[in-house]
């Protein structure tokens, strides 16, 4: 276990950091290129511990996968012919990891059992169970929980599915298992998801929508592409939360994926004062790419629930540490779902806002901050939870005595060098 100290700062900063490639597409690319049948190439994957879960999950599965100049070749056979495992496969902190594979492997040939650490060991997959079985895909928890044995089907069917949560992992999971069958299927939802699979899928002829957010999935094999995965907004979104809470201070994070279900914290930045600028310049298989600048300004607090929650669930701890700096109340409603990330996050997040004196209330599906302008130094426990530990180093870049965050190493997770960055702005 490794802690870190962050010494807080009044001093501003304006600089332009490349963030790395998207997580979220990162695993999307990985999949697709190892389900096709021939050489992919991918640029601006991201380098955290969850995607090189996918990596390895793959080469289990006999997918190539090399380090080229520039970027990643993929060589596969096909998910058509896919090798069978002789060893469970490791998807270690990664959900998504788990959620999408088991949702390609359970109407395949293959069969697997997919297990993780103790943090993924602990998170549940009964949502998997019925969409996939609905297919005719094979899938079984334990107890509702890891690990799943998925995979070997003998038929498997269309079939049209609602589900109760707007869970990208979920419909991802159904819509990569749709694939193979014969006919089309159809998944609907809440809205609020983050539809990446959806719109690459349109991009390659083998989906389109028929309502905002029922979508339809047309089988057949997924073509070996070139995948250039942009900035990922969940790991900008820690810069913009240090420029934000630092009046004249600005960030410029280029590249990034704008697609709207994953920038609702610029839309809660905005609401709360400060200053965002969103230029659109490029798009990555139906998905918008830009650039973005945050300016910090005076803060006020701001009420989070509905839609915005569902866009913004993953960046919920920077609101609460935004929302400490601001001025007046920040209240997150309809977020049930931290308690079953990582961590339990609400939890998780008055912990850490305790520990550095700041005020919080807590329910069972949200909380509530006081905005006081400032916090104190303290120690932060993580929870093995790496968004906590950034979120914490974000707070300590303006807290008024030093934060040491326990167990920091679990951010490189998502983002490897984020500490370095994030403490580079200064300089």
């Amino acid at each position: 276990m490794i802690n870190r100290t962050i010494t807080g700062t009044t001093d501003t900063f304006a600089v332009s950091v490349q963030v790395p490639g998207d997580k979220s597409l990162s695993h999307r690319a990985l999949l697709f290129a190892g389900m096709a049948e021939g050489d992919s190439f991918v640029t601006g994957l991201s380098t955290g511990l969850d995607v090189g879960s996918t990596a390895t999950a793959l080469r289990t599965l006999g997918v190539e996968i090399r380090a080229g100049k520039g970027g990643e070749q993929v060589r596969s056979p096909g998910v058509h012919a896919w090798l069978q495992p002789t060893d469970p496969i490791d998807c270690g902190n990664s959900g998504t990891t788990m959620r999408l594979l088991a949702g390609v492997l359970s109407t395949s040939h293959v069969t697997a059992t997919l297990i993780g650490d103790a943090s993924l060991t602990a998170r549940t997959m009964t949502r998997l169970v019925d969409p996939l079985q609905s297919l005719g895909g094979v899938i079984a928890t334990s107890d509702g929980f890891p690990p799943l044995t998925v995979g070997r089907a003998e038929v498997v069917s269309p079939a049209d599915v609602a589900i109760s949560t707007a869970s990208a992992q979920v419909r991802t999971a159904f819509e990569l298992a749709a694939l193979q069958c014969i006919g089309s299927s159809t998944i609907d939802s809440p809205p609020g998801f983050r539809d990446h699979t959806e719109r690459w899928l349109r991009a390659i002829g083998l989906g389109d929508w028929e309502t905002r957010t029922r979508f339809r999935i047309d089988p057949g094999m997924i073509p070996p592409a070139r995948f250039d995965v942009p900035g990922d907004p969940s790991s900008a979104a820690f810069l913009w939360a240090a420029a934000a809470i630092s009046p004249g201070s600005q960030v410029v994070t280029p590249r990034v994926s704008i697609n709207p279900g994953r920038i609702g914290f610029l839309e809660i930045l905005d609401n709360m004062g400060a200053d965002i600028e969103v230029v659109v310049t490029d798009a990555v298989g139906g998905d918008p790419v830009g650039d973005v600048k945050v300016t910090g300004r005076s803060l006020r607090g701001v009420e989070v629930a509905g839609d915005l929650v569902a866009s913004t669930l993953d960046e919920l701890p920077l609101v609460a540490v935004v929302g400490a700096y601001a001025e007046g109340i920040t209240t997150v409603r309809n977020a049930g779902e931290l308690r079953v990330k990582e961590s339990d996050r609400i939890e998780a997040i008055e912990k850490m806002l305790v520990a550095l004196d700041g005020g919080i209330s807590t329910t069972e599906d949200g909380f509530s901050i006081v905005g006081t302008g400032f916090l104190s130094g303290g120690t932060v426990e993580t929870f093995n939870d790496h968004r906590i530990a950034m979120a914490a180093a974000v707070a300590a870049t303006r807290c008024s005595g030093d934060v040491e965050i326990v167990d920091s190493q679990v951010a490189a997770v998502s983002w490897p060098d984020f500490y370095e960055t994030l403490e580079g702005m200064w300089s």
